[in-house]
């Protein structure tokens, strides 16, 4: 069985500025045609990632291999890849037939072969009827579909967007997500995309490396780092999450009986590694997860609490419960019932409840 070569090797790459650490030792595999995020905080190393594989940024030790070519020195230029920056970088003074049909140009394609390049690229993200528009004649959502056409003209294997709907309204960044998604499903090229939006790279990814001082905090599908992130840093920046201290008491087969000191309460956890008896851990319990029960008996999984905040979100409530004196737990319901109706309200006492099997353990 032959095993495919990624198409992005970075081999134990780093970047340093002086002491900073932008980037620190990162070993990274992308594979032919994934949709694969660069998830990060705002200096957190991933736009120099980026950087590097375009070839703006050299690394100060390690490998970059584009399809099994060393690219570590090779110039922006020579390089399989393009890039479509935040700001979109459209010619001012060129229309947009002409914006796209400028890489073009400077590879020396003849003239019939940009024309129909820059017209198939133009039906790929339906702007043909803005073909002789200037930039500052469009909207966002416009310039970006005429970055996005430049980007693609020169059939890279490699395309690399920063922060690409950083620029557009909320509801129109949600339409472009799923249009980003399908363009790269039919063009079967690799996307690496640079966000800070974790919405936006679970909506988007094949994969997620979530990146965080450097380094990688944690790399996998966007489920799996939802439902299972590796660390109290990921499970905390992706998705809303309870985090409970405890420490283990007893484990037996998968149930894991922890006992937290501090809400004087028994949880158990469904957990398939073995853990040091009084070994200190964190609970984390996503807030749909979590029921409102009519049951009080003290019961494991079982806290009570009184509501302080509620926030109304449309399609759903989050709701803010104190069950300790600076202790808040999220929980959310659904708003199937118009707001008049709702049940819950502030000061109330609830009980609030959960599975052991839809909960987990950070141990780091």
């Amino acid at each position: 069985m032959t095993v495919e070569t990624p198409i992005v090797q970075l081999q134990q790459v780093s970047k340093h500025y002086g002491g900073v650490h932008a980037v620190d030792d990162i070993s990274l595999d992308i594979h032919h045609g994934e949709f694969f995020s660069l998830l990060g905080a705002s200096g957190c190393g991933k736009t120099t990632l980026l950087r590097m594989l375009a070839g703006f940024e050299t690394p100060t030790k390690g490998r970059i291999l584009i399809d099994g070519q060393d690219m570590t020195a090779v110039p922006a230029y020579d390089r399989p890849v393009n890039m479509m920056f935040q700001s979109y970088a459209l010619f001012p003074h060129m229309c947009v037939a002409d914006n796209i049909a400028y890489g073009l140009k400077r590879e020396g394609m003849n003239k019939q072969q940009q024309v129909e390049r820059v017209r198939e690229m133009m039906a790929l993200v339906k702007i043909e009827q803005y073909a002789q528009r200037k930039p500052h004649q469009l909207s966002g959502g416009q310039r970006q579909r005429v970055a996005l056409a430049r980007a693609l003209a020169r059939q890279p294997k490699i395309l690399l967007l920063d922060e690409p709907l950083g620029a557009l309204d909320k509801k129109l960044r949600e339409e472009t997500q799923f249009e980003l998604v399908n363009l790269q499903a039919r063009l079967k090229t690799t996307f690496i995309v640079v966000t800070h939006d974790q919405e936006e790279a679970m909506t988007m990814s094949s994969r997620i490396a979530l990146i965080n001082a450097g380094r990688i905090e944690q790399l996998d599908t966007p489920r799996r780092i939802y439902e299972f992130p590796a660390t109290r840093y990921a499970a905390g920046f992706i998705g809303l999450a309870n985090l409970l201290t405890a420490r283990v008491v007893s484990q037996q087969d998968d149930i894991v009986t922890l006992y937290s000191d501090q809400l004087g309460c028994e949880f158990n956890v469904s957990h398939g590694q073995p853990l040091a008896t009084d070994a200190e851990v964190s609970i984390i319990i996503r807030p749909e997860k979590i029921q409102v029960t009519q049951r009080s008996d003290n019961a494991v999984n079982q806290l009570k609490g009184i509501i302080k905040e509620i926030a109304y979100l449309g399609d759903v409530s989050i709701y803010y419960a104190e069950i300790a004196p600076g202790i808040r737990i999220k929980f959310t319901q659904s708003n199937v019932q118009p707001l008049a109706e709702q049940p819950i309200s502030w000061d109330q006492e609830v009980t609030l409840t959960w599975s052991a099997y839809s909960c987990g353990i950070l141990s780091q």
